[in-house]
């Protein structure tokens, strides 16, 4: 699971932050558990949902492997309501001594995890942290929707006024499409100095029966598969793939 720039350096986490707020994903995800449970936050970037979670009574961490995104979060939870981990799902040796009853990678962050080898690990890295009875719910794009099609400059260019630096353009660029795999850059321009900076991010995009898959040879089974934040059912043209999964309970 490599860290990209724009997550590990703490000055692009601070534009990252600027230009990414959660829609209809963050309902979805604050309404996954009516009453306060532990909940874990893989990839959880500058931690607005990881916060939100808190604000609901959650006992939340939040797991993510690129310090300047941790620190964004950091600076945002003043009342120290999340514990903030540094450290990736991928490392066999991370333990977080804790068991929770939801495990949720929310903002594709599925996606980050390039082949099934990388994946199996997170999965086994989930299943060793995931209470009895406890869920695993996340979302992948649907690679039949071609979500990539739309990351285009003229279809992605975005303005902000960021506390400390000024205006700021972005937009993105796809650069390689290579059987599942998209790659593409993420293209900030700070408008006082015309200073560029360039973030290149690599994504999976798998489809549901490659996900299923996983998620069997992993020791989960799904108990729902939504097509979209709004809970409607998975289908071909869903613009999401979101599995609600449990670990398989052994044959007796």
């Amino acid at each position: 699971m490599p860290v990209d720039d724009a997550f590990a350096r703490h000055d692009m986490a601070v534009l990252y932050d600027a230009f990414n707020s959660h829609g209809d994903d963050k309902a979805f995800y604050l309404g996954l558990a009516d009453t306060p449970c532990r909940v874990l936050d893989i990839g959880c970037g500058t931690g607005s949902i990881g916060l939100a979670l808190a604000d609901l009574g959650h006992a939340v961490t939040g797991l993510d492997p690129a310090p300047g995104m941790l620190a964004v979060a950091r600076s945002k939870d003043m009342g120290h309501r999340v514990h903030w981990v540094e450290g990736s799902a991928l490392d066999p040796r991370l333990s977080l001594d804790e068991k929770f009853d939801l495990v949720i990678m929310t903002g594709h962050v599925f996606q980050v995890f390039l082949d099934d080898a990388e994946t199996r690990a997170m999965l086994d890295f989930v299943r060793r942290h995931l209470a009895p009875e406890g869920r695993l719910v996340f979302e992948s794009r649907n690679p039949l929707a071609r979500a990539w099609d739309h990351w285009t400059e003229g279809e992605t260019r975005e303005f902000r006024d960021v506390d400390g630096i000024g205006p700021v353009e972005v937009f993105y660029q796809v650069k390689a499409i290579e059987g599942e795999h998209v790659t593409f850059d993420a293209v900030f321009t700070l408008l006082e100095t015309s200073e560029r900076r360039l973030s290149e991010s690599r994504l999976r995009f798998a489809d549901r029966e490659t996900i299923g898959r996983l998620l069997t040879e992993a020791g989960f089974a799904a108990t729902d598969w939504l097509g979209d934040f709004d809970g409607s059912p998975s289908s071909a043209t869903s613009p999401e793939i979101i599995p609600v999964a449990r670990v398989q309970a052994r044959p007796a």
